[in-house]
């Protein structure tokens, strides 16, 4: 059940905000209700600015504006997305009627989120790791964003594979800065969402990439642990164990699902509500494929879900081109994936649904 606060037309300035350990429970099992799962809209500038060029269109601010309100305001699309990660830029926004986007969203039955951290940043001492930075001035930042509608947070670590790397160094370091931030979000009545990636980029096998996810894992809820965060009130967004981007053998789908529930099953706590994996590179298809595959295998100790940027929004973008004319059609388009995305998390989802959007 929604919560009250998110239930459509029940948003206004002044609510009180979730506090308690209960409230935070509730929201976190809300995020991964059967048949649902999260819009990542966190693009940052250097990104959405990619997304835009590929369709020949200036990434100013009214067009980023415009572009997720096309996102938000897609009908129906809240039978299948349950929240929304915002950059900062966005939930500054409003739409054209004057609503924030929090409100758009959460009067529509969709729980708004915020990004959290600054960004990977080049890890001193250690040649070609990344460290994610943004734990200064957090807790402040935390206390705003729930000001300004955000019920749930998301921060992201990446890791490496390649000769030599990850260290375990590397490892802690962005286990810890997780764990940290989850703690404070927490703290003051925000769902966090931790995001340990590890990077498809390389030409590992499927093999190598469980045995650093697992390694990744295995940390993260160390720390998790060690900062007294709540794990019924957090949520993961985990990669999938893939192939390297460069690996001549690419594992197959159902390769894919098993590997990924085998290791995820070994480290990650029963008490964490919902996995919300994130597609990391994958086509939007094959993203799909992968979830209903891992959810087909049957019953599992938590929710797995879905929390897609691109994945969801490439093919809306492009039917979009920038046009107003365009709208509704990349709304069409948005909706569509989603449904696919919701039928996946039945185990339900097949290739014909595909055909028959085309």
């Amino acid at each position: 059940m929604i919560p009250a606060l998110y239930m459509k037309n029940s948003y206004k300035k002044g609510d009180i905000l979730p506090m308690n350990q209960q409230e935070l429970e509730s929201v976190a099992r809300t995020l991964v209700a059967a048949g649902k799962g999260i819009l990542a809209a966190d693009e940052s500038y250097p990104t959405i600015k990619k997304r835009f060029d590929s369709i020949n269109h200036d990434s100013t601010e009214e067009n980023r504006r415009s572009y997720r309100e096309l996102l938000f305001t897609t009908p129906g699309i809240e039978k299948f997305i349950s929240g929304v990660i915002l950059f900062d830029e966005t939930i500054r926004q409003a739409a054209q009627d004057g609503r924030s986007f929090s409100e758009v969203l959460a009067q529509n039955g969709i729980i708004p989120g915020i990004k959290v951290d600054k960004g990977a940043k080049d890890l001193a001492g250690f040649s070609g790791e990344k460290i994610t930075e943004g734990l200064d001035g957090l807790r402040d930042r935390l206390i705003e964003y729930r000001g300004l509608g955000a019920r749930f947070t998301k921060w992201r670590a990446v890791i490496t594979i390649g000769k030599g790397i990850p260290s375990r160094y590397c490892i802690h370091a962005n286990a810890h800065a997780l764990a940290r931030y989850a703690a404070l979000s927490q703290e003051e009545g925000l769902v966090p969402i931790v995001e340990p990636e590890v990077l498809m980029d390389g030409d590992h096998d499927i093999e190598r990439c469980e045995e650093v996810t697992a390694a990744t894992l295995k940390t993260v809820f160390s720390e998790l642990f060690e900062h007294r965060v709540a794990f019924e009130a957090m949520l993961l967004k985990p990669n999938m164990v893939l192939s390297g981007k460069e690996c001549s053998e690419q594992a197959d789908v159902a390769k894919v699902a098993e590997s990924t529930v085998r290791c995820v099953r070994r480290f990650v706590p029963a008490a964490v509500p919902g996995l919300v994996f994130l597609s990391g590179g994958q086509s939007s298809e094959l993203a799909t494929e992968h979830l209903n595959a891992m959810n087909a295998l049957g019953k599992h100790p938590w929710e797995l879900s879905f929390s897609y940027g691109r994945a969801l929004q490439e093919h809306a973008l492009k039917a979009w081109k920038g046009e107003a004319a365009n709208i509704s059609k990349a709304q069409n388009v948005l909706y569509h994936r989603a449904e696919c995305n919701g039928a996946a998390r039945f185990g339900k989802y097949s290739k014909e649904m595909e055909a028959a959007a085309t």
